[in-house]
């Protein structure tokens, strides 16, 4: 059985910041998720397919504009229509906040777990191009 997974890295922006401080609004993280549902989806079934529900989101340390943000997921169960994925968002590189240095920046040399969520996507049987290749549910 192959695990289908995918993986997104981008800098988070000044106009992603929404908060004081240069905070970064948590649904930031659920679009990112989103991106990397279409993408699973994409190439389980050949189709983009619809996000149905988040099953559980924790939103765990704060992002700031100028961080760099990996967000990646995988299907860890396939029903008829239903796939079941995993996510996480992990702050990698952060500014260096070095005054005068205002392009500096810092690889972290631990991950910062971010953002961790669950949810269902669907892709009507008309819309599946390929085949199941990820543990089927029974449904």
């Amino acid at each position: 059985m192959q695990t289908i997974t995918s993986l997104i890295r981008l800098r988070m922006a000044a106009h992603d910041a929404h908060y004081a401080g240069g905070l970064v609004d948590g649904a930031r993280m659920l679009h990112l998720f989103g991106d990397v549902a279409t993408e699973l989806l994409i190439r389980s079934d050949g189709d983009e397919g619809l996000f149905v529900a988040y099953d559980s989101v924790e939103f765990l340390a704060p992002v700031h504009a100028g961080d760099f943000i990996e967000a990646t997921g995988h299907i860890t169960a396939m029903g008829k229509t239903s796939r079941k994925m995993v996510f996480e968002a992990r702050k990698v590189i952060i500014p260096a906040g070095i005054a005068g240095q205002v392009s500096a920046a810092d690889v972290l040399a631990e991950p910062i777990l971010v953002c961790r969520a669950s949810g269902t996507c669907v892709v009507p049987i008309n819309c599946q191009r390929k085949p199941v290749t990820a543990p089927v549910l029974s449904s």
